[in-house]
């Protein structure tokens, strides 16, 4: 009997351990998403990394669209690979804007390895729909992780340079908006200084008002 316990105890200790990073804010995002989706609406989707996360009004700011907000805080571009199904095709849109590349350099990437993960993502959401328009959000500068600024500049211009590659691949430029000069603007953030505040979504959103009003 002790051996069965143990067993049962082990075998859920190692499913728990062994299920996905970021399964639980997934699970409760999607819940979230599909009470709020309407089929019979084209949809635009907003994921990426806790940028987009935490752009609590996005749906507001764009009244005249349906909007979901997909993303999930501390995401990689690795990481929205994994869960594009989920958080993303389920909902059949039209338009997807794209944040990753931000804590992947911070942990270390290398912009071309990003890249790479970046055109996965890509290839995926076009074998659903090859018309789908799909919007690659520049990595944004910030006070935390200003010294990685030369990191994030070269990414940005790869960023760049593959959408030139595809007119259905626009790029969506936050980095220069974000600045005073060639210092990052201090009022745009919160206390961490990495988050924005409503100013840092202010530029945000009209750094990608057109994008979303263009069909």
């Amino acid at each position: 009997m002790l051996l069965i316990i143990f067993f049962l105890g082990t075998t859920f200790w190692l499913s728990a351990q062994e299920r996905p990073a970021f399964a639980e804010e997934v699970e409760a995002l999607t819940q979230k998403n599909d009470s709020l989706w309407d089929p019979n609406k084209e949809t635009i989707v907003f994921t990426g990394s806790s940028s987009i996360r935490k752009w609590d009004n996005l749906q507001a700011s764009f009244p005249e669209h349906q909007v979901l907000n997909a993303g999930f805080g501390g995401s990689q571009a690795s990481d929205l690979l994994y869960y594009l199904d989920t958080l993303v095709l389920r909902y059949n849109p039209t338009k997807v804007f794209i944040y990753e590349g931000d804590n992947d350099i911070s942990a270390k990437k290398r912009p071309r390895k990003i890249i790479g993960t970046t055109e996965m993502i890509i290839g995926k959401l076009r074998r659903q729909n090859p018309d789908m328009k799909i919007v690659l959000i520049s990595a944004k500068p910030s006070i935390s992780r200003w010294h990685l600024r030369r990191k994030y500049k070269r990414l940005n211009r790869k960023f760049l340079r593959l959408t030139k590659k595809d007119e259905s691949l626009l790029f969506a430029d936050v980095w220069y908006p974000m600045l005073n000069g060639k210092e990052v603007k201090k009022d745009i953030f919160v206390s961490d200084g990495l988050h924005m505040n409503q100013k840092g979504y202010d530029i945000w959103f009209h750094a990608m008002q057109h994008l979303v009003n263009n069909p």
